[in-house]
């Protein structure tokens, strides 16, 4: 467990620090590699949500899903930083730092420790899919409202899915995507856009 001093120190050095106003979105993955579908749904939640930043989370490890090859995690973060030019587009490995291996985990954490910034969740469409495997989901749902960039070919997967059938309740109109941060949650938008078909996956198979 890395000590609290450490911690201390991100923290800060963090621009997460500098306006207790911000509305940030989080995006969360293992990055193995970063590449531009990425940067193209966190400039798609920056303008639809009109917001402050979009702070990537590489995780150590996803622990749904099994890996051949992956990528040291040094290399994943540097990798990331260098494919964005969009300042408001922010890197971190914070959860290798606070050592947490689930995602309800961190955001459990940030949103204590930024208890005055505003929070959604950012996940493409094919994450909707499985949200439903993932550790304390509902739980998650209720924590901040969530962002679902649409993804190809995964509109009608995505929305006939478990999760989304259980949050369909609390689906707000695209329309409305300017207002979904100031939503208690659960809440949640599914916006849909033009994006590239590029993934994590595409690019490792190619190698």
């Amino acid at each position: 467990m890395i000590s609290n001093n450490t911690i201390e120190r991100w923290i800060l050095k963090n621009p997460l620090n500098t306006n207790k106003g911000q509305k940030i979105a989080l995006l969360g993955g293992s990055f193995n590699p970063a590449h531009s579908g990425h940067v193209q749904i966190s400039e798609i939640a920056l303008k639809k949500l009109n917001l402050d930043y979009v702070l990537w989370l590489v995780s150590p490890k996803n622990p749904i899903k099994n890996y051949e090859n992956l990528i040291p995690i040094e290399q994943r973060v540097e990798k990331a930083r260098s494919i964005i030019s969009n300042k408001k587009i922010l890197v971190t490995d914070i959860e290798s730092k606070i050592n947490t291996k689930y995602t309800i985990d961190t955001l459990k954490y940030l949103t204590t420790r930024y208890a005055e910034r505003k929070f959604v969740w950012l996940m493409g469409a094919d994450n909707l899919t499985d949200f439903h495997l993932w550790k304390s989901w509902k739980e998650i749902a209720k924590i901040m409202p969530i962002v679902i960039i649409d993804r190809p070919e995964s509109s009608l997967k995505a929305l006939a899915s478990l999760a989304a059938n259980y949050l369909k309740q609390y689906r707000l109109d695209e329309e409305d995507s300017n207002y979904l941060i100031y939503k208690k949650a659960p809440a949640w938008i599914f916006i849909h856009d033009q994006l590239n078909g590029i993934s994590s996956t595409k690019i490792r198979n190619k190698k």
